[in-house]
């Protein structure tokens, strides 16, 4: 099975985090944390869920993953401010290996520049972030586009899971 990253730091949305970092474990996934400071425990923007964070974005590199998790809630518009986490996601998108999307996460992909001419669905406060970074927005719960897997918000998960784990298979 494979290694995902879960690329996250505090105020992530909490069940776009834990369920489908469940299910792939489920799966037979291994889910790793990254993060910006190795050890430290971020928490989520609801419930304050405790993750820990497994490993710092300067001691992992794109081939230690087999596909990129990003959930949303602030983290991803935090993370896009920390110029190590903005060249993790571009690098992965690049890579051409499966990377999944929910909410916000897509703000770190316009911050990596990575959106021109692909297809991409995130919350619906960011669409004119999306369509201005040259991707079209489509409002559908899970949104498919090459090696990108996009999705909605917290109702969308049963979606975005299978979705996901279909990619993985």
């Amino acid at each position: 099975m494979g290694t995902i990253a879960a690329l996250v730091t505090d105020l992530f949305e909490d069940s776009e985090y834990v369920t489908p970092a469940e299910a792939f474990a489920r799966a037979g996934h291994r889910v790793v944390t990254v993060g910006l400071q190795e050890g430290r425990t971020v928490k989520g923007k609801n419930a304050e869920t405790p993750v820990r964070v497994e490993k710092a974005l300067d001691r992992v590199s794109v081939s230690d993953f087999d596909a990129l998790f990003i959930p949303g809630g602030y983290s991803p518009d935090k993370l896009r401010a920390d110029d190590r986490a903005v060249a993790f996601v571009r690098d992965f998108v690049n890579s051409g290996k499966p990377v999944f999307t929910i909410c916000h996460a897509p703000q770190l992909l316009i911050t990596a520049d990575v959106l021109k001419g692909r297809t991409i669905k995130g919350w619906k406060s960011i669409r004119k972030d999306i369509e201005n970074a040259g991707a079209a927005f489509q409002d559908r719960e899970v949104v498919e586009d090459g090696n990108l897997v996009s999705s909605r918000s917290p109702q969308d998960l049963p979606a975005f899971v299978r979705a996901s784990l279909a990619r993985l298979a």
